[in-house]
């Protein structure tokens, strides 16, 4: 029989027995992809997987040419070791306008694989068309667009071209990551942040088999990066000690919501143990019954899914 490690034991568990970090895999997106598609099916939102299983077919695209993007050099990373702060943080360092070269080629990729099975419909269509034209005459615009994503300004945020702008960040932050080695990233970065991007999870996984098995590991919101969160502890806050676990009477026992009362937040996660095939972008997505309950619950989202954003009101 299967033993679950408790909270004590992982927490004396040797510390380089436990697999750190986990970089962004070759195949990031197209497994997002798939995913979606396999959820999409009868998901009262199916239609809105579809495209977003659309969108990240392709960003692997993107992701997987060559951009040359500058590697970060040794006085940055002494910088970020010596303070303890990721050495790509999402809030500090400069973008490199090629970012905005991955959007628009992201853009061109979905509004060229419209095909008879899958397709846009007119006002994605629209929306794309525009927004590849204002990549091009109004840069600053899309660059306002993008800080504004990355800060949480939920107020200024366009609900419509957010998730395809944060599909561009997305493959730029994948791309600077993905080749760092773990060990340059410092031992200590504030908790509940990604180590290399300073953004925040979108969910977190219990994972299965070999020297993972049972580990819980968060996946960045930007860069896809995971890194390993002891388990029975807020994602958000820290808390050990008003935790709670919420799911579905009908949904997948390996699918649930950890709330905390310390700090009324929740974020989802997803056991591969009973749910092999989750993915945390994509269960996150297609499990919007669940955030229902969690609201109704008075309980608020960590943060927002990248794919899914809602309006602010006004």
């Amino acid at each position: 029989m299967q033993r679950i490690l408790t909270r004590g034991e992982i927490e004396t568990l040797d510390r380089t027995s436990v697999v750190r970090l986990i970089s962004p895999m070759p195949d990031t997106f197209s497994t997002r992809a798939q995913r979606l598609r396999d959820l999409a099916t009868d998901n009262p939102i199916e239609d809105y997987l579809l495209l977003i299983a659309q969108l990240a077919d392709a960003q692997q695209q993107v992701f997987a040419q060559d951009w040359s993007l500058t590697a970060i050099d040794e006085s940055q990373l002494a910088q970020a070791q010596a303070h303890g702060m990721p050495p790509f943080s999402a809030s500090n360092i400069k973008r490199d306008a090629t970012w905005r070269a991955m959007l628009s080629a992201i853009l061109e990729q979905l509004l060229q694989q419209t095909t008879h099975s899958e397709p846009l419909p007119d006002a994605v269509r629209n929306n794309l068309v525009q927004l590849a034209d204002d990549i091009n005459n109004k840069p600053e615009l899309i660059e306002q667009q993008a800080d504004d994503l990355l800060n949480q300004k939920l107020e200024k945020i366009d609900a419509a071209r957010a998730p395809f702008i944060m599909a561009g960040l997305q493959v730029y932050w994948s791309q600077l990551v993905a080749g760092l080695e773990s060990q340059k990233i410092p031992a200590h970065t504030p908790f509940g942040l990604c180590p290399c991007c300073g953004s925040q999870p979108v969910s977190s996984t219990v994972m299965l088999g070999g020297p993972k098995e049972q580990i819980r590991y968060a996946t960045c919101s930007l860069c896809s990066s995971q890194w390993h969160i002891v388990r029975v502890t807020c994602t958000h806050c820290e808390d050990t000690k008003k935790l709670a676990y919420h799911s579905l009477e009908e949904g997948s026992a390996g699918i649930k919501a950890e709330s905390c009362d310390h700090c009324q937040h929740y974020r989802k996660i997803f056991y591969l143990d009973k749910e092999q095939f989750a993915e945390a972008f994509a269960d996150d997505l297609a499990s919007l019954p669940l955030d229902i309950l969690m609201g109704e619950a008075n309980f608020y989202r960590a943060n927002n899914n990248p794919y899914f954003w809602q309006a602010a009101e006004q």
